[in-house]
């Protein structure tokens, strides 16, 4: 593996950059770039603590490697107070497709949470829009430059909140006018997935993919939660699932593991994992097996058969791309290009899209990875 000037990471000879990815655990306010920040906060009237857009970038990092959910989470005020507005969301989500393209994205989803938009006096349904409306206008702009990319919205509720059922029902409202799934976010511990029961009773009656974040601030039982009450299809990060794993013997490179029920069943039914490395890092999530990129139980739940995907979380935060974590998975547990094949061949099937789609992008993986 090899880095040139530009960032680009080399592997058997292939631009990692270049190569087709799926990108599923993406936060729209998590995506920002520091100079659209501090244009919007200017025009807004919202004090930044840099204004220089590198030095900004750098805070950011700086205080998202807290080792806490809850302290990662506090930088979000920033970003969600510059996006109050039906331009600010539109220039955000464009800008979120641009850089995808940019990095050899061919499908995401974007996560982002309606109901923390609406201080300026947007409605639901407008910021909806404004979003829908950037996302199209950044499949435009890359696909003139030559980038064939689509991005559908995951529309979220805020965990601690009670307007889940209604965020759900706006979810609905907006399939197949950008909304592909829906998500609960926010801090993890103390409000789990079951305080929104009546919420994922109406996506289930309605037949709407659903993804949960669990396993990332609590364990075994935020995932338990997820896939009973949430009928989630994917965990949003699901790391914590590797607590139910206990290793029995390990000799050199062989290692003997025995699976609580819980793992078994994910691992079994082939649940995809939202994994997010470097952002596990920063929040504490892989804090029980080590505090480096080479401590995380990614390959271990690899190995095992787990169906692990590769994601950024929250590229503002953790000033990191698609490609840059896939870098560092290489770097760490000395991936070849197989091995980043299988995690997009696992995001494309984990897709909340129809199977003809999912296979189309299957197709399109195995061609761009074909060198």
């Amino acid at each position: 593996m090899s880095i040139d000037a530009n960032g680009d990471v080399t592997i058997q000879g292939a631009s990692l950059r270049s190569l087709p990815k799926v990108s599923l655990h993406d936060h729209l306010d998590g995506a920002l770039r520091p100079a659209t920040i501090i244009e919007l906060a200017d025009a807004a009237g919202v004090a930044v603590p840099e204004t220089d857009a590198a030095a900004l970038g750098k805070w950011f990092a700086t205080q998202s490697d807290s080792g806490s959910l809850v302290e990662y989470l506090k930088t979000f005020d920033l970003t969600t107070a510059v996006m109050q507005t039906q331009e600010g969301l539109t220039r955000v989500a464009r800008e979120f497709v641009q850089d995808l393209a940019a990095d050899g994205v061919i499908y995401g989803e974007v996560r982002w949470a309606p109901e923390q938009h609406l201080t300026r006096g947007l409605t639901l349904e407008q910021t909806v829009e404004a979003v829908q409306q950037g996302l199209e206008e950044g499949e435009d702009a890359a696909d003139r430059a030559g980038h064939s990319i689509r991005v559908g919205q995951l529309i979220t509720a805020m965990r601690h909140t009670d307007r889940a059922r209604e965020i759900a029902e706006l979810a609905v409202g907006f399939r197949g006018r950008g909304a592909v799934g829906f998500d609960i976010a926010g801090p993890e511990d103390g409000f789990p997935p079951s305080n929104h029961r009546a919420a994922f009773d109406y996506l289930a009656e309605n037949f709407f993919p659903v993804t949960v974040h669990a396993g990332e601030a609590a364990g075994l039982a935020s995932i338990r939660s997820a896939l009973l009450d949430g009928r989630a299809l994917r965990l949003g990060h699901g790391v914590r699932i590797a607590e139910d794993l206990q290793v029995v013997t390990e000799e050199g490179d062989e290692v003997q593991v025995q699976f609580g029920d819980l793992a078994r069943w994910v691992r079994d039914r082939e649940i995809p994992l939202e994994i997010s490395p470097s952002s596990n890092l920063q929040t504490g999530a892989i804090a029980a097996w080590g505090k480096t990129l080479a401590d995380h139980p990614f390959d271990l739940l690899y190995q095992l058969g787990f169906a692990v995907t590769v994601n950024v979380d929250n590229r503002t935060m953790s000033a990191t791309s698609l490609t840059r974590e896939l870098a560092l998975l290489v770097e760490a547990f000395e991936y070849d290009l197989d091995d980043l094949e299988a995690f997009q061949f696992n995001a494309a099937s984990a897709a909340f899209l129809p199977v003809e789609e999912r296979e189309e992008l299957v197709e399109m993986i195995a061609e761009g990875f074909d060198i």
